[in-house]
């Protein structure tokens, strides 16, 4: 490795949007956020949507502030959340905007398509866990609820391969993303045929899959003269974000170790070499998504810090505007372990007033219900960790073997109670960071497919010597077992 590299990445999340330009030199990374976004759904013909002309324009102002700062960019990578996606018609124009995963039309569509086709013949031949917002039942909605849309479709454009198609006017499927879709054999990495054939789905409008690291274009010339800057390489990053956060994990050689990406969404896992799809996999509803190089992410999808968010919100709109900090500090000095929510509850899913669904949830437990702001973030925040808890013992009993280390990367890694009552409850030692896993991720997979790092083992070692680490070493988890035992209810809905 010689001389010094700068790439972009575009980041986007379900709350926020960045481009951010990064440095490649001496074997680190440092990284410079050029351009900030927020990227929160809107209404439209009554249906939550993305607001894609804004998403792009805010990429495009993003991508010209970084020039501004250099003209020596080597290439660009795209990542962001799952399943989303939008259509193109044959002019190659977005027909409408994007439905988002909270979308109320994707409400009872996983039910009548495990009518069709029995919910296991679709697990064992995806290997996806089963969430009403996959790709796959957003794909079902169009079918049956809106056919004139679909029958318009040219291409169906997952939401990082839709900017990507903006960028360069490539269309492809870029293989993590398509992974999450519930539309993949993971077998073997290409489209269903099975699935689509029974499910009567349209083939044609799926795009070839193709690999990370992979050259896709360059920017279009149009789009180069807007931006004021050369016509540069976009290259296919893990496009899914929490597979360029993934590839951004430190772990150290020889180790047992399991990740938590932590933000809006948590997803706690393995990354192994092979899918696990079994009865066992199948009736803990674990999923199993591409990764960089190959790999596969073995993993849950767990509600995550949009139950804090959602309650910041709400507080906000009745008058009282806390950021993160504050309400992490208050958690931390309220009373430990007075209640227990379960973390996946379906009325969490949905937007609206979070703490209202929570004493709702509590109520309905026979708990007590909460006043104090800071005492519910720290019922939040506790039952997290306990979810941590659980799945990680369904992840042990799925690998047979014993996680010595989490990993816990993404916004979330900052949260230090959290984090250290991950540790408590887990009982395993957790290392977190670094927060911008993923924006670190995207870089690498361009590094590699510039051949500036060789792999990602490479890699690991690069993240470890550029960010800052902290380790937490778990006390009096007998606390916690007594906790678990003493608020064990049953569920409800």
């Amino acid at each position: 490795m010689s001389g010094k590299y700068r790439y972009i990445a575009v980041d986007l999340g379900a709350e926020s949007g960045r481009v951010m330009l990064a440095s490649l030199r001496k074997g680190k990374i440092s990284l410079q956020q050029v351009h900030r976004f927020a990227n929160a759904p809107v209404e439209q013909q009554n249906s939550l949507r993305w607001d894609f002309t804004k998403i792009f324009s805010e990429i495009k102002t993003g991508i010209k502030k970084a020039f501004a700062v250099t003209s020596n960019i080597e290439s660009i990578g795209v990542d962001t959340w799952g399943v989303d996606f939008g259509l193109i018609d044959e002019n190659g124009t977005l027909i409408e905007n994007p439905c988002h995963y909270r979308d109320k039309r994707n409400e009872g569509v996983l039910e009548k398509a495990c009518k069709i086709l029995p919910k296991k013949d679709i697990y064992f031949n995806t290997g996806i866990q089963f969430l009403p917002f996959n790709s796959l039942y957003q794909l079902l909605a169009y079918k049956w609820q809106k056919p004139d849309v679909l029958s318009r479709a040219y291409k169906l454009l997952f939401m990082p391969d839709l900017v990507v198609y903006f960028l360069t006017g490539a269309v492809s499927a870029e293989y993590t993303i398509a992974s999450t879709s519930q539309m993949m054999d993971m077998k073997t990495g290409r489209w269903s045929q099975k699935l689509l054939q029974a499910l009567e789905l349209p083939k044609d409008i799926l795009p070839e899959i193709i690999q990370p690291a992979t050259y896709i274009g360059t920017l279009k010339e149009q789009i180069a003269e807007q931006l004021n800057c050369k016509p540069i390489p976009v290259i296919a990053v893990g496009s899914h974000d929490t597979a360029s956060a993934v590839a951004a994990i430190p772990a150290a050689e020889g180790l047992n170790w399991a990740y938590l990406s932590s933000g809006t969404w948590s997803l706690l896992g393995a990354e192994i070499s092979k899918p696990v799809i079994n009865d066992t996999s199948f009736q803990m509803e674990f999923t199993n998504e591409g990764g960089v190089e190959g790999s596969i992410r073995l993993l849950k999808n767990i509600m995550g810090l949009w139950l804090v968010q959602e309650c910041r919100n709400q507080w906000a709109k009745d008058g009282y505007d806390y950021d993160y900090a504050q309400l992490v500090e208050m958690a931390a000095n309220a009373e430990p372990f007075t209640a227990l929510i379960d973390t996946e509850y379906i009325d969490f899913l949905s937007p609206g007033n979070m703490p209202e669904k929570i004493n709702q949830f509590l109520q309905s437990t026979k708990q007590h219900t909460i006043v104090d702001k800071g005492q519910m973030v720290r019922v939040l925040l506790e039952s997290l960790a306990v979810r941590y808890r659980q799945v990680l013992q369904m992840l042990e009993e799925l690998l047979e073997r014993e996680i010595e280390v989490l990993h816990v990367v993404g916004g979330g890694s900052k949260n230090q109670l959290l984090n250290q009552l991950t540790a408590d409850a887990t009982g395993k030692k957790v290392i977190a960071g670094p927060a911008e896993a993923t924006v670190t991720g995207n870089i690498i997979m361009q590094a590699v497919s510039k051949g500036h790092i060789g792999c990602i083992s490479d890699a690991k070692k690069i993240v470890a010597d550029s960010f800052d680490i902290t380790e937490y070493t778990p006390r009096k988890t007998s606390n916690w077992q007594h906790f678990i035992q003493k608020k064990t209810y049953n569920k409800i809905g």
